[in-house]
């Protein structure tokens, strides 16, 4: 029997992990800057000792044999429930390119096998996109439980992860995996002017535990509103573009008891990486 070093084994037990969770990432896809500032957050986190996994969509538009993702069995078995319906949640995994970290993808057929990515080749807008967010959301934290891994920060980016605050301080506050996580929400420009659909609110009440008044920041269903709902519910926020919407910034640049770090298009990231250790530390 192997016996790993007292010193070894302290530093695995204090060292912290972040969890992000993204619309997109770099090289996988990329829709807007932010996807490459996601994927330079991972590698610095990961280089500076922090234990990195990610989560994000496996769109259609992902080639599954250049990025060699492979379907993950163990965590096979989830079904995502929205109202009366249930969804098989399929789970792929890739390692990041240049990096020892893994990037796991949520995949279901009628949700992501599609060969655009929110739009169609006539540039309509997909009406089940409110859907698609409900679904990934909550499949990102249902996959995390099934990983049995606890994250000390999630970090958010990208419109489709907006209800994941909100779920976590309401459905999911009570689970023991996410006890001690704290939510940093990246606001970026809008991509959409199209509303989520009419029922989008009445869904994305998935479990006991969320009411309909918890979801008022939501209320108008379209990206700025999603935004609004994410940063109300997180606890840091960042801005990451300089086009974000005028009413956030007026709304979000200074909050009270939230750690806010402004847009930098120079910056060098160390700012997160401050954050991160904060909110981990917390």
């Amino acid at each position: 029997m192997q016996f790993r070093p007292l010193h070894q084994s302290k530093l695995m037990v204090s060292k912290k992990r972040i969890l992000f969770i993204a619309n997109e990432m770099s090289p996988y896809l990329e829709l807007t800057e932010f996807s490459e500032i996601v994927n330079k957050l991972a590698i610095k986190a990961n280089d500076t000792g922090y234990e990195v996994r990610c989560i994000m969509p496996r769109f259609g538009t992902i080639n599954e044999r250049r990025h060699r993702l492979h379907e993950v069995v163990r965590l096979s078995g989830i079904n995502i429930s929205i109202e009366n319906d249930d969804y098989p949640l399929q789970i792929k995994v890739a390692s990041l390119p240049n990096a020892r970290l893994q990037v796991y993808f949520l995949d279901n057929e009628d949700m992501f096998k599609r060969k655009f990515v929110f739009q169609d080749e006539n540039e309509k807008w997909y009406d089940d996109n409110g859907i698609r967010s409900i679904f990934f959301c909550k499949g990102a934290l249902e996959t995390v439980k099934k990983f049995g891994w606890p994250p000390d920060i999630i970090h958010c980016s990208g419109w489709m992860t907006g209800l994941i605050p909100l779920f976590l301080k309401t459905a999911y506050k009570k689970e023991p995996v996410f006890s001690n996580s704290k939510v940093l929400f990246t606001l970026g420009q809008n991509t959409f002017t199209e509303k989520l659909g009419d029922d989008f609110i009445k869904l994305s009440m998935i479990n006991v535990g969320i009411k309909e008044k918890d979801l008022d920041p939501y209320k108008n269903i379209d990206n700025t509103a999603v935004f609004n709902g994410a940063a109300t519910y997180a606890d840091a926020i960042s801005f990451g573009d300089g086009e974000v919407e005028k009413t956030l910034i007026d709304q979000f640049s200074k909050v009270k008891g939230k750690k806010v770090i402004p847009y930098n298009q120079d910056s060098d990231l160390t700012e997160y990486l401050q954050l991160y250790g904060d909110l981990a530390n917390k």
